[in-house]
């Protein structure tokens, strides 16, 4: 649906105030069905994110700062994140053998599960529906590249 109808407004200085309007939107929309996902596992995606970080590292450990060079919202605090994962025992914590200030991250089997299990449930290309195809969505994915640089 237009995202004039979504918000019950046509009311657009341009086509460029329209366009990140139209992408705060669908911002939402996705983060909301991708949290429906993740609440089946108690998780976030912020947290979802900092597993698939890991799980990308493996078998070498990740530490806080690479966590947060990676992470796709540079907003979060990695710190507090990995902490909660730790409870969830999704992730192990370890001194640094080489530099004792440093800690050492790493994804658990039990963090792997769950990212193996979500692996078969989130399926991204099921997000965007029918009529947006593969090539339409290499074309959004270029668009939003070129709209950051």
């Amino acid at each position: 649906m237009e995202i004039g109808k979504e918000i019950n407004s046509n009311k657009f200085d341009n086509n460029h105030q329209k366009s990140i309007v139209n992408l705060i939107y669908t911002y939402g929309w996705i983060t909301n069905l991708l949290r429906q996902q993740l609440n089946r596992y108690d998780i976030t995606l912020q947290q979802y994110n900092v597993l698939r970080i890991l799980r990308g590292q493996r078998p070498n450990p990740a530490t806080i700062n690479l966590i947060k060079e990676r992470m796709l919202d540079k907003m979060s605090d990695a710190s507090r994140i990995v902490d909660r994962l730790v409870q969830k025992e999704l992730v192990d914590r370890t001194i640094n053998n080489n530099d004792r200030r440093a800690v050492d991250i790493l994804i658990t089997t039990k963090g792997l599960n769950i990212l193996s299990k979500l692996d078969g449930e989130l399926l991204f290309d099921q997000i965007l529906n029918e009529d947006f195809n593969n090539a339409d969505a290499g074309i959004l994915s270029d668009l939003l590249d070129k709209m950051r640089y």
